[in-house]
C-alpha cells in the first residue's frame, strides 16, 4: 500500500503546473513550525487541490529566496557610500555628511530619515559616509532600526537595533521571527537568524534590510582607510513603494515624483547629486527640513493628488509595475 501511494504522488507531482508548485511551496511556507531544540523544521504534509505533497526540510535557508533580501541593484535602493537607485533606474551618489540625519523620503503621511555615518581621512576634502539607521514617521507613531558598532565584525553577532514610539523592541534571533505593532499596521519579520530584516508599513512600503561592515576589501578598492577600531556596520537597504503621492520628496522620494527628471544622467559613471541643506533633519524623527511634506494631521486630508501604486519593480524583467517609469541604465 506505502508503494502504492508513493507512486501516485510522484505521478501527481509530475501534472503539477509551476503556479501550483508555487501555491505549495507558499503552503510550506505557512505552516512550517520551526524546532527551536533542532534547529530545523518538522516533516510538513500539504494537501493542496487533492494533491498530496510531503516534505521533510532540514534546511530552512531554501525557503528564503533572494528577493526577501534587500538587493542593491534593484530601483529604490540604497546601499554602499551611499549609493542610490531611483525609481527610474538611473544610479546616483548622495553623501551627506557623517553624523548627520536626511529625509530619503518625505510624504504627506510618511517620513523616513537616515542617519549617517563615516569619517574623513587627512587630506580628504569630504567624509566617507555609509547609512547607519533609518527612522520613519508613520502617522502618529514612530519606528527605528538601525546598525550597531563594531571593531570587527562578527556574523555570528546580530547587529540590528529596533524602537518603536521610543521603545527598544525585542525581536528574538531566529528565521521567521516576527513583531507587530498594536494596531497591526508595521510589521517586522527577520528573514534569516541575524542581521537581515523586512518591515512592512501596512498599504505604504516594504522595506527590505542586511546589516554589513565596511570589508578589507571594500577598504582595499575605495582607500576608505578605515580606523582599526571600528568597520562602520551600515545598512543595505532596498524600499518598495505601494503608495505615494505625487508630492513625495526626499533623496530618493523625489524620483518617484510623475515628473521627475533626474539630473544624473545615464553613463556618468559617478553622479553626485547634491541637496544637503535641502533633506538635511535636526535629527532621526524629525521632519523638518527645507523639502519635508510630512504631516499627520493631513493624512486623512490629503489633496487629492495622483496616488501611486510602485509595487515590485524589477528592471532586469521589464517595466511590469509602476507609474510610468521607465528603467535605464
Amino acid at each position: 500500500m506505502e508503494h502504492e501511494r508513493q507512486n501516485k504522488n510522484a505521478r501527481a507531482l509530475t501534472q503539477i503546473t509551476p503556479k501550483k508548485k508555487f501555491a505549495m511551496l507558499t503552503a510550506i511556507l505557512h505552516i512550517a513550525v520551526p524546532s527551536a531544540s533542532l534547529g530545523c523544521f518538522y516533516q510538513v504534509a500539504v494537501n493542496l487541490e487533492n494533491l498530496v505533497v510531503e516534505t521533510n526540510v532540514t534546511e530552512a535557508s531554501f525557503l528564503f529566496s533572494s528577493d526577501r533580501k534587500a538587493n542593491c541593484e534593484a530601483p529604490g535602493s540604497a546601499c554602499y557610500d551611499p549609493r542610490f537607485i531611483g525609481a527610474d533606474g538611473i544610479v546616483f551618489y548622495f553623501h551627506g555628511k557623517s553624523n548627520e540625519h536626511f529625509s530619503l523620503v518625505s510624504d504627506f503621511d510618511l517620513q523616513i530619515n537616515s542617519r549617517f555615518i563615516g569619517h574623513r581621512p587627512a587630506g580628504r576634502p569630504r567624509d566617507f559616509t555609509w547609512i547607519q539607521a533609518l527612522g520613519i514617521l508613520f502617522n502618529s507613531q514612530t519606528f527605528s532600526l538601525e546598525a550597531t558598532k563594531a571593531a570587527t565584525w562578527d556574523s555570528e553577532v546580530d547587529h540590528l537595533k529596533f524602537t518603536y514610539n521610543g521603545q527598544d523592541l525585542v525581536i528574538p534571533e531566529g528565521s521567521l521571527s516576527t513583531w507587530y505593532s498594536p494596531e497591526k499596521n508595521v510589521k517586522v519579520e527577520r528573514v534569516t537568524k541575524k542581521n537581515s530584516a523586512i518591515i512592512t508599513l501596512k498599504d505604504r512600503a516594504e522595506i527590505l534590510v542586511n546589516v554589513v561592515p565596511v570589508t578589507k576589501e571594500d577598504d582595499k578598492i575605495h582607500n576608505y582607510q578605515v580606523p582599526a577600531n571600528d568597520c562602520f556596520v551600515h545598512l543595505e537597504v532596498q524600499f518598495k513603494f505601494f503608495h505615494l503621492s505625487s508630492k513625495v520628496d526626499g533623496v530618493l522620494g523625489r524620483t518617484y515624483m510623475p515628473d521627475f527628471e533626474n539630473p544624473a544622467k545615464p553613463g556618468v559613471a559617478m553622479p553626485v547629486l547634491g541637496g544637503e541643506d535641502k533633506y538635511r533633519t535636526p535629527s532621526l524623527f524629525s521632519a523638518n527640513c527645507n523639502s519635508c511634506i510630512f504631516s499627520p494631521e493631513s493624512s486623512s486630508n490629503q489633496e487629492s493628488s495622483t496616488v501611486m501604486n510602485y509595487g515590485t519593480l524589477d528592471c532586469a524583467k521589464g517595466a511590469s509595475a509602476g507609474y510610468g517609469i521607465v528603467c535605464r541604465k
